[in-house]
């Protein structure tokens, strides 16, 4: 008998749960990659300069891709171990060459006008959900929505969910 609070009429959907942190986290990476690439790698590339990243045009080549592929895997369950890697480094990059500095609140208000509050740089919370996000996801597996899933099925192997 099931006893646990994850089950429902004796189902348990623990492997319910990495959905959704993959529909969440691979459409956030999906969406900074997009915002990248509409603007164009470019304007990224100065932001690395700015930083003195090494090869700032290509790093930012990179990182759009990295975000935008690497968030589409996450999203779709395929690979997911292989993915989370590279992302869990561009947060990494991310959090201590930029957000660092701004300290740990995703929001900083940093003053108030008659339309509504004005919010500085991010801080370095987000990323360190972004990170935790993509570690859970390593260990829990994609889940049993996903394509890591569908494929282990068809190759008759019990899938790492």
């Amino acid at each position: 008998m099931n006893n646990n609070i994850f089950s429902v009429a004796a189902k348990d959907y623990r492997q319910v749960a990495p959905l959704f942190l993959r529909l969440a986290v691979g459409f956030g990476f999906m969406a900074h990659g997009w915002a990248k690439l509409s603007r164009g790698p470019e304007g990224f590339a100065k932001l690395l300069t700015l930083l003195h990243v090494p090869f700032p045009h290509l790093m930012a080549w990179i990182s759009v891709l990295i975000e935008t592929l690497g968030g589409f895997a996450i999203l779709a369950g395929i690979f997911v171990s292989l993915s989370a890697l590279p992302l869990i480094c561009t947060m990494l990059v991310a959090m201590f060459s930029i957000h660092i500095h701004y300290g740990y609140s995703s929001i900083n208000t940093i003053g108030l006008t008659a339309k509504g509050p004005l919010f500085g740089p991010p801080g370095y919370e987000i990323n360190l959900l972004y990170i935790a996000a993509l570690i859970a996801l390593v260990i829990s597996g994609a889940g049993k929505f996903s394509l890591d899933a569908a494929m282990a099925k068809r190759r008759g192997r019990r899938p790492h969910i």
